[in-house]
Order: C-alpha cells, then structure tokens, then sequence
C-alpha cells in the first residue's frame, strides 16, 4: 500500500467525522441554511488563497521538472475553486470583499503556511493532501440529486477532474514524503483541522 493510501486509512476516523458532520450532512440533503454557507464560502475562499500560497511554497522547493509542472498545474486548480466561489458570490449575493478569517480557518492557513515556509517538500506534500483527497471522497459520498441548492458544490468535488488532482498530488506525496512522524502528524493535524473548519461554520 502507498505512503498516501496508509495516510488516509489511519485518518478514516476523521473523514468519517466530516462526512457525519452536520455542516456536510446539511449540505447534502439541501437543508443548510443559506447564510450559513455563504459564510462558508467566503471562509473557504480566504483558506484557498492561502492553499494556492502554500502550492507556491512547495513549487520553489521542487527539485525536478515534473514535480513542478505538477505543482502548477496543482496551483491552476485551486484558481477553478476560487472561480467557482466567487460564481456563488456573484449569484448569492455573497460579499468576498475584506472577510474577517475566523479562528479554525487562520488555525489552518496559518498551519499550511508555516509549514510549507519551514519544512521540507515532504512534509508540506502531506499537510496538503488532505484537503484533496478529503473534497474528493466527500463529494463522491454525497448524492448531487438531493443537494437542492447545493448540487453544484457536491458535483464539483464528486468530478472525476477533481479527484485525479487528488491523486496527483498523492502522487507527489508518495515520491518525496517518506514514512516519517513528521509526515504523519502534518497530515493528522490537516485531517483534523478539517473538521474544526466544518464546526467553525455553524453557529453556536
């Protein structure tokens, strides 16, 4: 089994608490309540900026020209979620301009960032994926047909496009991550704060 697939299988507890979370399941049925995930994506919005930084960090760190053709192309994805984003923005009236980052999502960028400033390509690689490979499996999971107003969110990440850049960067993971504490608890800690982003989106 790869590095990436014995990554993800020894933080299946965690993607099971994002799938059962009540943010996604809400999502997924279509009774989420607007505003909410307006907030939501204007979160999510201010994580992918950072997301696409972190991608640019790794880039200078690429020692090969695959790796960083890869990594760019990686990079352009992002820049397809941001326009999906500030599609909703545009059609829901949601307002992208000066959003405040709450807790759990500068706990995140803050964690991808200084990771990718000071750790080796490795271990920024598992601190990314992830995010991926978590989209990815959720959307797979979820069912477009009963996402209401939602649908288009849930046919994004359940797109076959999405999930080869999932593996794409698993990919680069397994080729220049080894099996170290290191790249365990980077990606543990992401899987986690995964989560957290989900709660954050929810009123107390």
């Amino acid at each position: 089994m790869s590095l990436s697939r014995r990554l993800w299988s020894a933080n299946s507890d965690s993607a099971a608490d994002a799938l059962a979370h009540p943010f996604i399941r809400r999502l997924g049925d279509g009774s989420l309540d607007r505003e909410i995930f307006a907030g939501y994506v204007a979160q999510d919005a201010f994580f992918l900026e950072s997301f696409a930084r972190a991608y640019a960090l790794a880039l200078s760190r690429s020692s090969d020209t695959p790796t960083l053709i890869a990594l760019a192309g990686l990079i352009a994805g992002v820049a397809d979620e941001l326009r999906l984003h500030n599609s909703y923005a545009a059609r829901w009236g949601i307002d992208m301009a000066g959003v405040e980052p709450s807790p759990a999502t500068l706990a995140y960028t803050d964690f991808l960032l200084a990771t990718a400033a000071t750790c080796g390509l490795g271990v920024t690689l598992a601190a990314m994926t992830p995010c991926m490979r978590l989209y990815a499996w959720l959307g797979a999971s979820l069912d477009a047909d009963a996402a209401g107003p939602y649908a288009e969110w849930v046919q994004t990440y359940a797109d076959p496009g999405f999930d080869g850049l999932a593996s794409q960067l698993e990919g680069l993971l397994d080729q220049h991550a080894d099996d170290s504490p290191a790249v365990g608890q980077a990606y543990q800690r992401a899987m986690r704060l995964e989560v957290e982003f989900f709660d954050s989106a929810l009123p107390r």
